[in-house]
């Protein structure tokens, strides 16, 4: 049989070739482009490295005339004809981080707090410290300026005031974003003001006192949103663009009850996020809760400038000395010492400002510490005796608080007068201090009733009913118990008994709420350069558990209140609020203690950290890289 190599052979094997021949070239080519692939993958790397650099850059460091500057072709559609449009120029960091020695991205920053944060949930916590992680995650359609005080679109890329003050329309930025990437709309922001905060359900009582004045907040497009207001405020401004805008898709998951009662439901457009949110109503169960360091992760959604860390991390430790020892220790990036601690380290440890920044400010936040009277009956249907103004000013008088400055805080502070900044022009420089005066004390409390009748040494009034009552203050530190032992001794030489009541601070907010104490030890402290005092001290503000917990009232104090709100020019303005200081310091609601200038120790493993008026700014931070040592804080 004969086996031959024929014509069908022959095309079968050319067919062959040709399928060998283009499966190489194929995969000669899949190895080009591969390679092409990594080349590419890398340039986008790179890219990507330098618009982060290009993005954590300030634009405010422009040339003001630049950043004022109007683009040809700005759409004003949206606006409203005939009122100047204030734009606004991007959003940006106050300074450089990337432009300092040593930067570097990642790391965490850690912040030792001296108590823990009872809620972490927007417009119901109270707190000076849940206040600063939310200040991190949500944000306003305006921030301050750090350097100069001033309004700054956040949110918001441009906005137009009424002339006669009677409404505001506000733009959003088309960039902004939640940190789940879904866009800022105006039905976010009437949401959050109508039905969030305006909702009598949620527990907003504080954030409702100062938006009574809001009459209405309208959509007028998807990114345009108008606010209608009873009447002219000079708070008006700020109390629209001032306060977190929330998200209604990720709020309206919760019912008012469970927001009221959430301990960790935080989500916002801001540069950082809560790493235990919550994610829904079943997944409450894993919420921050108090007792856990609370740590918020970088937000890479973010549409600001990034910040160059990857998380920052908040640990409470209320004792003093713990405090300072973690610190040492490497357990906290920055920490608040004691005045003592302060000087002493300043005196005799030269070295350690080798290892930490050692700062000390006054700024915006500097606030003051006092003692509030309960003028009003507490839960149990008593009524202290503070509701009369002779007591309340002969309890100022009673404490040396020169002494009190000088032997608790280590000569760091000054007398506080009033609740007014002493550096702002509404501080009444007529207005002194109440003096040290057990003399005139005694005479005041003897006028009012009080005086030692059977010679046992403790004072009664006619009822034969001894002056006792309950200090309460927050557990956790050497200052605190010399500051409660120094009031009692100081009470005790007056014939006036003082039982001591430590609670721990977490528990603070409900007994302010319900009002459960006789006198109360704590602090204020500002976050905008002008407050509105209506808050603490109107007696609207006693009802729905706000922040008038004393109960005082004064017609007087209430009408120079709506006074200074009504009154739109700043330097009439500031005239009025020093007539309110003087009824303030007068009537003694608080015996004002202490004024007191900010003191941190931040570690030098971080760089670009400034003192500004506003305080400091942890966004800016950095973990310093390639051994590189950071100039010194200015």
């Amino acid at each position: 049989m004969r086996n031959g190599f024929g014509f069908k052979d022959l095309v079968m094997l050319a067919l062959l070739l040709a399928v060998a021949v283009s499966v190489w070239l194929s995969m000669v080519q899949r190895d080009r482009q591969w390679e092409l692939l990594q080349r590419v993958d890398a340039r986008m790397a790179e890219l990507e490295q330098r618009m982060q650099q290009l993005r954590v850059a300030p634009v405010l460091a422009a040339p003001a005339a630049s950043a004022k500057a109007a683009p040809a072709a700005r759409d004003e559609s949206w606006a409203r004809p005939g009122v100047k449009v204030e734009w606004q120029s991007e959003v940006a960091l106050a300074s450089d981080p990337a432009a300092q020695p040593g930067f570097a991205e990642g790391g965490e920053f850690t912040e030792i707090f001296e108590a823990q944060p009872a809620k972490l949930v927007p417009y119901i916590s109270t707190d000076v410290y849940g206040t600063r992680v939310i200040e991190s995650v949500c944000e306003g359609l305006i921030s301050l300026d750090p350097k100069t005080l001033k309004m700054h679109g956040q949110l918001a890329g441009a906005w137009q005031v009424d002339p006669d003050g009677l409404w505001l329309r506000v733009q959003l930025r088309p960039e902004a974003c939640f940190s789940d990437g879904s866009p800022v709309t105006a039905e976010d922001v009437r949401w959050t003001f109508k039905d969030f905060v305006l909702n009598p359900l949620i527990e907003a009582e504080r954030s409702r006192s100062l938006m009574d004045n809001i009459t209405d907040v309208k959509v007028i497009g998807e990114r345009t949103v108008e606010f209608t207001f009873s009447k002219a405020l000079f708070t008006n401004t700020l109390n629209a663009m001032g306060n977190p805008i929330l998200s209604k898709r990720f709020y309206t998951q919760f019912e008012p009850s469970q927001i009221n009662q959430a301990t960790g439901v935080l989500f916002g457009s801001g540069p950082y996020a809560l790493a235990r949110c919550p994610k829904g109503p079943g997944d409450l169960a894993g919420q921050w809760t108090p007792g856990n360091d609370v740590v918020l992760v970088r937000n890479d959604r973010y549409w600001g400038p990034k910040s160059p860390l990857a998380s920052r991390r908040f640990k409470s430790i209320k004792d003093d000395l713990a405090r300072l020892v973690a610190f040492r220790n490497g357990e906290g990036s920055m920490v608040l010492p004691t005045s003592p601690q302060f000087n002493k380290i300043a005196k005799e440890e030269p070295d350690f400002a080798k290892r930490a920044f050692m700062m000390k400010w006054i700024n915006m936040r500097c606030g003051y510490s006092f003692i509030a009277w309960q003028c009003g009956p507490r839960p149990n249907g008593k009524t202290p005796p503070f509701g009369d103004m002779r007591v309340r000013r002969a309890m100022t008088m009673l404490l040396d608080r020169e002494r009190m400055i000088r032997d608790i805080w280590d000569g760091i502070g000054i007398v506080s007068k009033g609740p007014m900044n002493p550096e702002s022009p509404g501080s009444n420089p007529a207005v002194k201090p109440l003096p040290f005066d057990p003399d005139g004390a005694k005479s005041l409390l003897a006028e009012a009733g009080w005086k030692d009748r059977d010679g046992d040494g403790t004072i009664e009034n006619e009822k034969g009913e001894k002056f006792r009552f309950e200090y309460t203050y927050a557990t956790g530190g050497e200052i605190s118990e010399k500051l409660a032992r120094f009031v009692k001794d100081s009470y005790a030489k007056a014939g006036i008994e003082v039982f001591t009541r430590p609670v721990d601070w977490s528990r603070y907010q409900d007994l302010l709420k319900t009002r459960d104490f006789d006198a109360i030890t704590m602090g204020w402290s500002a976050n905008s350069p002008e407050s509105d005092p209506r808050q603490i001290f109107h007696s609207d503000s006693v009802k729905e558990g706000g922040d008038n917990f004393i109960q005082w009232k004064s017609a007087k104090v209430d009408d120079l209140i709506e006074q200074g709100r009504r009154t739109m020019d700043e330097a009439t303005r500031m005239l009025v609020w020093q007539q309110f200081e003087a009824a303030i310091a007068e009537e003694q609601p608080y015996t004002f203690v202490r004024v007191a200038p900010w003191l941190r120790f931040v570690s030098r493993d971080f760089g670009n950290v400034i003192t500004y008026r506003s305080g400091l700014q942890p966004e800016e931070f950095f973990r310093v890289g390639g051994g590189v040592v950071p100039t010194p804080a200015n």
